[in-house]
């Protein structure tokens, strides 16, 4: 749940409060909801809030934690996390046993280079093709191990991922992240956990931790597997998840990400991490204490740019990262100076105005320096524009104006003009202040003006009063009238009894033909 829940409010801010509580510490429910959080922990009298606290590292004694005459085994072991892994155990750890699991086995891309590569170091590589999520191919699997090399240590990669905004989640977005996960840790666990392990590391991710936008169910598999790695630590296996932040190293999870994900990432603060660097975190997890640990590095100096002019910086971050008050003001008086400067406009300044903050904040999403990559007329859709992005933006708008805006204003306004005017609906600035009031001054003219004319014939009159009724049926003050008025002849007609002559005599009229 809560990795679930981090993405929701991701996406949608300020609509979702997540309260941890053991039934004791309801009494403290309104004071936690006034502090602000979106997460907390009621329990013994006592609010928490979850905060990113830097680890203590275990000393390194120069031995490795790992047995060279064991097998480890590796899930996921022909993808680009698995076989880093492997390298690194050879290399690093001397290891000279591996077993290698992966849907397709030998026949897995890349799966015979490896293997020669890995030989060539001097391991012996076994590559199996097995789904570790399902628990008869696994047991298979494991029951292959030469009992001269039992099995020592498992390193479970495998993954996969499904994603979609939090609305379009459903059952089978969830079964697809959880069974190579969740399923296959436990069926892992309960296959191994009465050898004797030196490591037992799970894969999750920092997407659970900090709820990524876009992936609520891969949240929700990741932190589910750090509670499994509790779970199993003290059950007596040394398991240890670790929550990969971005690895610089593309993998078949990571390959696909555009500019604009990795933009995104780096407004919360993740940046991407050298394979090095990532190995000698999982080394730091192999003699961690610690059952999770979020390994990921983050770019703090660039949270904290942000800080200095707008006061957002992720609550997970906020242990590590604060934010200064001026920040907070700043934004509060860049909101008023916004509110302020529009009402001051014309309708047509304010309006592009408007289309200029629009493409402004979807340039941002996109990852363009400024908004000239956005067209005024153009499609969000065409811009590169997709659920997620859309998400991001209204929340980005919702920010700037202070209006509450629903999920799918992107898609009901697909163009900056449009969107630009729901905005100005939204905010009350719908009207010209200075041509509402040249048009009542007018209108008071033509007022005493008709006060002032002499005797009008009938038909005249008439005609100026069923011109009147017009007007006002067109500002939806009166109810629409059956009757016209015909400037040619100078009478109004009756639309109901009028003769086929008189209705051409009318649209000629109208037309400026007669």
């Amino acid at each position: 749940m809560w990795g679930l829940v981090r993405t929701a409010q991701n996406e949608h801010p300020d609509r979702v409060v997540l309260v941890d509580t053991d039934g004791s510490g309801t009494g403290l429910l309104p004071a936690a909801l006034a502090s602000g959080e979106p997460q907390l922990a009621l329990a013994g009298g006592v609010i928490r809030v979850p905060r990113l606290v830097r680890a203590e590292a275990a000393e390194a004694t120069g031995a490795s934690p790992l047995d060279p005459d064991g097998t480890v085994l590796i899930t996921g072991g022909t993808g680009t996390l698995g076989a880093v892994a492997a390298r690194h155990v050879v290399t690093a750890h001397g290891v000279r046993r591996l077993l290698l699991l992966s849907r397709r086995g030998p026949d897995a891309p890349g799966a015979g280079d490896l293997t020669r590569e890995l030989s060539e170091l001097g391991a012996h590589v076994t590559v199996v093709a097995a789904d570790a999520a399902d628990r008869d191919q696994l047991a298979a699997a494991l029951a292959a191990v030469d009992p001269e090399h039992p099995l020592t240590a498992v390193i479970h990669t495998a993954g996969a991922l499904r994603d979609g905004v939090i609305t379009a989640q459903s059952p089978d977005h969830l079964d697809a992240v959880f069974a190579p996960k969740t399923d296959a840790a436990r069926h892992l666990h309960e296959l191994t956990k009465d050898q004797d392990l030196a490591a037992f590391v799970l894969y999750s991710s920092a997407a659970g931790t900090l709820g990524n936008p876009g992936q609520a169910n891969y949240a929700a598999a990741n932190t589910s597997l750090e509670a499994l790695a509790r779970d199993f630590r003290a059950a007596g296996t040394p398991a240890v998840a670790l929550a990969w932040g971005l690895w610089a190293e593309a993998s078949g999870m990571t390959g696909a990400l555009g500019a604009t994900d990795l933009e995104r990432g780096r407004r919360t603060g993740i940046a991407a991490m050298p394979t090095e660097q990532a190995l000698a975190l999982l080394d730091a997890g192999l003699r961690s204490s610690e059952a999770a640990l979020v390994t990921a590095r983050l770019d703090l100096a660039a949270v904290r740019r942000r800080a200095a002019t707008a006061d957002d910086v992720p609550v997970l971050l906020r242990a590590l990262v604060r934010a200064p008050h001026k920040a907070a003001r700043a934004a509060a008086a860049a909101e008023e100076s916004l509110a302020e400067r529009l009402a001051a406009l014309s309708s047509a300044q304010r309006l592009g105005a408007l289309v200029e903050l629009v493409r402004t904040q979807a340039a941002a999403v996109l990852g363009h320096a400024t908004g000239r990559a956005i067209g005024s007329d153009a499609a969000f859709k065409d811009a590169g524009f997709d659920s997620l992005a859309s998400v991001e933006l209204r929340n980005r708008l919702a920010t700037a104006t202070g209006v509450r805006l629903p999920a799918t204003l992107i898609f009901d306004h697909p163009t900056p003009v449009e969107l630009a005017g729901r905005l100005l609906e939204d905010l009350g600035l719908i009207g010209d202040p200075a041509g509402d009031a040249a048009l009542t001054a007018r209108l008071d003219s033509l007022e005493e003006a008709l006060g002032a004319l002499p005797g009008l014939a009938d038909s005249v009159r008439e005609g100026i009063g069923v011109r009147l009724l017009d007007l006002a049926a067109r500002l939806g003050a009166v109810p629409l009238t059956t009757a016209a008025f015909d400037a040619g002849s100078g009478r109004s007609i009756d639309l109901d009894t009028a003769t086929d002559d008189e209705i051409f005599q009318l649209m000629d009229g109208e037309l400026g033909l007669s």
